[in-house]
């Protein structure tokens, strides 16, 4: 017999991650399906199978849009983390590569891990990391004869990997540097940048009491904080 509390652990599967991103990343679940290769009516059973087994309502659908709830970012944020260190796996079972971490996390070796701040016109001096599908850094940045050189990923682990083998930096706001810590990643302040713009949506005809006051709550913290410095990786 079971012991209580094992059972959803137990039954959840890598799948049900793969499947919560997927429609995430594409926007419906007929993309999802494709990118995964099964059907959409499979994508729509294994949602609902990780929903049942969170006990939790994941994504707001529509006939036109997918959305994760407020559940739905928190298991979309772990989901990215386990697949990641699931494909980690994978590579060092099947490379016989690894690395041993001793003690707490490990600093970046980068001189620039060092320095209390990095100032802007000093990125094209290094090979910037960019993700094509996630990223908000732009080559605008700079003027045109002073950009540095970059290599594009497709993701937000790829460009993590990229940067922590230190053949790149990255250029991101200052959330990324508590949503995505890594061993052997270092962020620093960035001087000379403009703020980045921060955009709060919410339903039309939202029926939550809490809505507006949240709104309010965000609204004052993001002034507050509207002149934060970015954040290099």
């Amino acid at each position: 017999m079971d012991k209580p509390g094992t059972t959803t652990a137990a039954a959840l599967e890598l799948k049900h991650l793969r499947c919560l991103v997927a429609i995430v990343d594409t926007g419906s679940f007929t993309d999802a399906g494709h990118a995964l290769g099964i059907s959409q009516a499979a994508v729509s059973r294994t949602l609902a199978g990780l929903e049942t087994l969170l006990g939790v309502r994941l994504l707001h659908r529509t006939s036109r849009s997918v959305a994760p709830t407020t559940a739905g970012v928190q298991a979309l944020a772990r989901a990215r983390i386990l697949l990641a260190a699931a494909e980690e796996l994978v590579r060092e079972a099947t490379t016989g590569h690894t690395r041993l971490h001793i003690g707490h996390a490990m600093a970046s070796d980068d001189p620039w891990a060092r320095r209390r701040n990095i100032r802007l016109d000093e990125i094209p001096r290094r090979t910037l990391a960019i993700d094509r599908r996630t990223g908000t850094t732009a080559l605008g940045l700079w003027p045109e004869a002073d950009r540095p050189a970059v290599e594009f990923t497709h993701d937000i682990d790829d460009w993590l990997a990229a940067i922590a083998t230190g053949r790149c930096i990255g250029l991101t706001p200052q959330a990324t540097a508590a949503q995505y810590r890594r061993d052997g990643i270092t962020y620093r302040p960035l001087r000379g940048a403009e703020p980045v713009p921060v955009h709060l949506i919410w339903r039309a005809h939202t029926t939550h009491p809490a809505t507006h006051t949240a709104i309010a709550l965000a609204a004052g913290l993001y002034r507050e904080a509207r002149r934060a410095p970015r954040s290099r990786g």
